[in-house]
């Protein structure tokens, strides 16, 4: 069916081109693509993908992990969190998932099989401190490419959510049923996209998958991707230049807590085996599964000095730290339970332990530095 919508779509656009006696570049462009595309797919049975926000830290390893999975990638960035020089391979459209008119045109170039969305803000501060900037792209712009994506009769969604839809814990490892209470916009905007997506299963049949996880860590481990947060909140790199010096030090906020070291456990997914959960949803999908949610995690968690300690290992450099007071909501342990993803979806963490999610990390960061 796909190869016949490209033949139908060259077709009307070489007519477009033969009618117009000064071809638009867009007109040019896209008739180029149309046939590299269906010569290209003609040859095999290759699913075309979809990733929105592919050029971000998710997104760019999603698309290499596509990539060498077998899929066609396109992918859809406006690189305003993202880096061009990130998206390894497919084809980069360079647009804004709000833009209603350029995603027609671009769902009009490509048969997507499926799209996978990572562009969202994720700064839990700047959300509270400015709470329609991510409202206005977390769930508006979300809501337009959704219709897109309905419009243009595409059925599968892999949208990447988070665990800060639950809130504060009422238990831990927080399963799938926990309530969900965010505590801020930032965990709202997700909530709100999941609660949109199972009404546009019931209405339109977009089957989807959400993902829901706490901290993404490590990097790509053949060293070509990795976090380039600008201004980076996540604790292994903050740790990271601390240890490289492009920091003075690293604070830890509390150590009274009720934990073993005192100090907070957070769950810690390296970025691959997060990747792989994302592929093995999608694949699921294409398949025929109905829509799922599931959590995503390592399974115990790590503490704050615990991973200052394995970073000290690593790097082998002294890592000045500051002891600061607790911040408000920070509550003792965040982990997930990610046992329904295991059953359902045959994931297995390959990168669980701590020392080679910071490894990886510190790969990337002596990279980045030279």
């Amino acid at each position: 069916m796909h190869y016949q919508e490209y033949k139908a779509n060259l077709v009307r656009n070489r007519a477009l081109l033969v009618r117009s006696t000064r071809p638009t570049l867009h007109q040019k462009t896209n008739h180029f693509f149309l046939k590299t595309i269906y010569a290209t797919l003609l040859k095999t049975d290759m699913k075309t993908i979809l990733v929105v926000g592919g050029a971000g830290y998710i997104g760019s390893h999603m698309v290499k992990m596509l990539l060498a999975a077998g899929y066609y990638v396109v992918t859809l960035d406006n690189l305003s969190g993202g880096y061009r020089d990130a998206v390894l391979g497919g084809d980069f459209v360079f647009g804004d998932s709000a833009d209603r008119n350029g995603l027609d045109r671009l769902f009009t170039g490509y048969a997507f099989d499926g799209v996978m969305h990572f562009a969202s803000f994720i700064q839990v501060g700047e959300s509270v401190q400015n709470p329609s900037k991510y409202y206005q792209n977390n769930v508006a712009a979300t809501l337009t490419l959704l219709d897109a994506i309905v419009d243009h009769r595409v059925n599968a969604c892999i949208f990447s959510s988070s665990a800060a839809i639950y809130g504060e814990p009422q238990y831990v490892p927080l399963d799938e049923q926990h309530p969900k209470q965010p505590m801020n916009p930032y965990g709202l905007s997700k909530w709100i996209i999941e609660q949109i997506l199972t009404d546009y299963d019931q209405a339109y049949g977009l089957k989807s998958v959400c993902l829901r996880y706490f901290n993404a860590a490590g990097a790509d481990p053949d060293g070509q991707l990795g976090e380039r947060h600008l201004p980076e909140s996540h604790l292994i790199p903050l740790v990271l230049q601390a240890a490289s010096g492009q920091r003075e030090s690293i604070t830890v906020y509390g150590q009274d807590y009720d934990t073993p070291d005192g100090t907070c456990i957070r769950d810690y997914i390296h970025i691959n085996d997060l990747c792989q959960a994302h592929l093995l949803a999608l694949e699921r999908l294409l398949t025929g599964a109905e829509s799922a949610a599931y959590n995503l995690g390592n399974g115990a968690g790590f503490s704050v000095k615990q991973v200052i300690d394995v970073a000290k290992e690593i790097t082998g450099q002294p890592i000045p730290v500051i002891m600061g007071q607790r911040r408000a909501g920070d509550p003792a342990r965040l982990v997930a339970d990610s046992k329904l993803a295991q059953t359902e979806l045959g994931w297995q963490p390959q990168y669980a332990d701590l020392t080679t999610i910071v490894a990886h990390a510190w790969q990337w960061e002596r990279a980045t530095k030279k």
